[in-house]
């Protein structure tokens, strides 16, 4: 972190700095980034220890100092450390001040990546792309809240030529904070769904509550927006410039999209009115959105279409979002780590894709609010409509998955379960060669237990 000296670190948190009695040139010492994880310490990081729930951070300073970092922050005075720290008085406050103020002097391009559904998706997309030409600094995982993106900033350093970073909320007022950190010169909002509805009520309230980033964007800051999203397509963008992708005639539009089984998608896509055919290394109509929205991006920022096939072309995926695992020629594929209506629907839309048997294992979707249980009852029209062969849903609210089918007489062949654990017993013994299997659900039902069932059993 360039010019993160302690001494400013200590001015920047409103710290008081305590340092050794034989170490007081460490004042000038430059920390090279910030953790909060002891397990992830670097040389001469910065360790935040945060108190949560059923840990305390501070318990594991000492650990971090003999790891090799260079300081620590801390709530309280401590005896005898094994190096400098920084007393403050909320070591996550800090930590947002930390990143505002190294925010503040940097002059890379940050990407802001934002929308109910796809931001992880999205953001591997834009940095496989940009990453054909620079040096990119992205979210790791899904580390987008206001612990997660003050942390991904601290991690910029001199080697990095831009930085993609995922900007996710559930209430209003967040974003404004995200915004504050980040100030991002290009945001990308990728579709406005329904998800976090306990909080925002509705489309419109989501809208509302994730275009407060644009208050915090400079003048001449860039929105590139999904113009196939009703509201996104009518968005107040407070005179921002404004980019549109999508399939229906946009500047960065896709056409005759075919997909190459379940690990891939061929498409032609229009850059500004340039053609181009990819095949990109990911399964879904979905997908295709999310490379529109990474090629306008490149073309923002100076990459040629060659350089935007490129980067389409090697985009790869992570564990537990549309992950697709091939084991003993059964098919997983791996969409467990969370799940709105919208995504659940991209998801057994790919599914339906399947040249063989098909298998939905889906679970609760949370924060839906008040429509909670439509919402799920919903679902299953679309399992009905992608001719889903089976159907395994866990859960209370995943119940109305499987009586929504049940009423339409539904050829899928549905079963509901109380436990993950009674209904991995019905469904490992059923499972054969060459299915094609759907697990997914939000965080909460941690459904990563299913995939690892799978792959155990048949492994």
């Amino acid at each position: 972190m360039k010019n993160m000296t302690l001494k400013k670190v200590a001015q920047v948190v409103d710290g008081q700095l305590i340092l050794p009695e034989d170490g007081q040139t460490l004042a000038d010492s430059v920390i090279m980034g910030a953790v909060n994880d002891n397990r992830k310490i670097e040389k001469d990081c910065l360790f935040i220890p945060m108190v949560g729930a059923r840990v305390d951070g501070h318990d594991f300073i000492e650990d971090a100092f003999s790891k090799g970092a260079l300081a620590s922050l801390s709530e309280r005075k401590l005896e005898n450390p094994s190096g400098p720290y920084i007393i403050v008085k909320d070591t996550k406050l800090a930590l947002k001040q930390l990143a505002t103020a190294y925010r503040m002097q940097l002059s890379i391009p940050v990407i802001g990546v934002i929308g109910s559904v796809g931001k992880t998706s999205t953001k591997e997309m834009i940095s496989s792309v940009l990453e054909t030409k620079y040096s990119v600094l992205k979210t790791e995982g899904n580390f987008n809240n206001e612990i997660g993106l003050p942390l991904t900033i601290c991690r910029i350093r001199d080697e990095h030529q831009v930085a993609v970073v995922e900007m996710g909320i559930s209430d209003f007022g967040e974003m404004h904070r995200l915004g504050d950190i980040a100030k991002p010169d290009i945001v990308v909002m990728t579709n406005i769904g329904q998800c976090h509805l306990e909080f925002l009520k509705d489309r419109d309230g989501i809208l509302r509550a994730k275009t407060e980033v644009f208050e915090h964007m400079p003048k001449n800051g860039t929105v590139i927006l999904n113009g196939d999203d009703d509201k996104l397509a009518q968005a107040d963008t407070l005179g921002l410039n404004k980019m549109f992708y999508g399939f229906n005639g946009q500047e960065f539009s896709a056409s005759e999209i075919i997909a190459e089984g379940m690990t891939a998608t061929k498409a032609n896509i229009s850059i500004q009115g340039q053609e181009i055919q990819v095949t990109i290394p990911l399964p879904g109509r979905h997908n295709v959105a999310n490379a529109l929205a990474a090629a306008a991006v490149g073309t923002k920022l100076g990459l040629s279409v060659e350089e935007i096939k490129k980067g389409l072309e090697t985009a790869g995926t992570i564990s537990g979002r549309n992950n697709v695992i091939t084991v003993r020629d059964i098919t997983i594929i791996d969409d467990c780590y969370n799940a709105n209506p919208v995504s659940m629907k991209a998801s057994i839309e790919v599914l339906g894709k399947a040249p063989t048997r098909s298998i939905a294992v889906l679970g609760d979707m949370g924060e839906l609010g008040a429509d909670e249980r439509q919402l799920h009852y919903e679902i299953g029209q679309s399992l009905e409509d992608n001719h889903i062969g089976y159907v395994f849903t866990v859960g209370e609210l995943s119940g109305e998955i499987n009586k929504a089918l049940n009423q339409k007489n539904s050829s899928c062949m549905a079963h509901h379960y109380a436990t993950v654990e009674s209904m991995l017993e019905d469904l490992i013994p059923i499972i054969r060669c060459g299915d094609t299997i759907l697990v997914k659900a939000s965080h909460f039902m941690n459904f990563s237990t299913v995939v690892d069932a799978i792959k155990t059993k048949f492994n």
